[in-house]
């Protein structure tokens, strides 16, 4: 059912346009057959990768790219929504309404009487307010202080967030030189585990050694307020930016990568360190 933006706001206005739009789409006579076909399943991939382009629009700063995959990630919201209103689950409406009511519970500074001293403070009771209504949610039913940490994260992203939850009942490193030592000692055994690699097929070990000193990273990243997953992002632009370099160099001598000594490639990348 269509209704009117008489009197609405432009933002309303825009907002009931889209889900307009996204009611046609799925109209099971007149709609989209791919999008009436959709389920949460198969939408869900489409949301995660919506989440990245919006990081990476930010990442680089493009506001109007910025703009586009914010609109691209709101269509995700009412994609999802319009599917649980078929159902007669809930709707648009009562998915802002509940976000917006869950902003006013976390924020008792800002619209109620309560007052911190410090951020620190703030953030203590921001995660003392999330605690409690795990407390009343279906996804704590399990009773873990690790229940509702999403499975679907990224894997690195994931682990930060397991980490601090522990935290939270002090199954922590007092600082991050603790954390720094477990990390060492995870690539200690990591080492001694590839040492016997030529001897024993200990596949399934040095894979456990692996994920070990990987979760052991992101515990040090913790530990030191640094967000593992953007870390690696920014890492990961480093490597691609120092081996465009090297590309280049050797494109100059007419040369490819598969055609060059890594002798000759580590050389480019050095000098590719140099300059960044």
């Amino acid at each position: 059912m269509k209704s009117s933006n008489k009197n609405k706001s432009p933002v309303s206005a825009s907002i009931d346009r889209l889900i307009e739009v996204m009611q046609r789409l799925r109209d099971p006579v007149n709609g989209c057959p791919w999008d009436i076909v959709q389920t949460f399943e198969t939408i869900a991939p489409y949301t995660i990768e919506e989440s990245y382009e919006v990081a990476d629009a930010i990442e680089r700063q493009d506001m109007a790219d910025l703009k586009d995959e914010l609109g691209d990630l709101l269509l995700q919201v009412v994609y999802h929504a319009q599917m649980a209103t078929e159902l007669g689950k809930f709707d648009f409406d009562e998915v802002a309404r509940s976000s917006a009511d869950k902003m006013i519970r976390r924020h008792p500074h800002v619209f109620g009487n309560k007052r911190f001293s410090t951020t620190d403070a703030q953030m203590k009771a921001w995660e003392e307010q999330k605690a409690l209504e795990r407390t009343t949610s279906e996804r704590s039913s399990a009773g873990s202080v690790l229940a509702g940490v999403a499975k679907g994260l990224p894997a690195l992203l994931r682990a930060h967030k397991l980490q601090k939850r522990a935290a939270r009942v002090n199954f922590d490193w007092p600082t991050a030189e603790g954390a720094l030592q477990k990390l060492k000692e995870e690539i200690s055994e990591l080492e001694a585990e590839m040492s016997m690699a030529s001897t024993s097929n200990n596949t399934e070990l040095l894979f456990e050694e692996v994920a070990d000193v990987l979760f052991s990273a992101a515990n040090v990243a913790r530990k030191l307020d640094i967000d593992p997953e953007a870390a690696l992002r920014y890492g990961n632009k480093k490597f691609e930016k120092r081996f465009k370099f090297v590309e280049d160099k050797l494109s100059a001598c007419g040369k490819e990568p598969k055609n060059a000594s890594l002798r000759e490639m580590e050389t480019y990348w050095q000098e590719a360190k140099d300059r960044t």
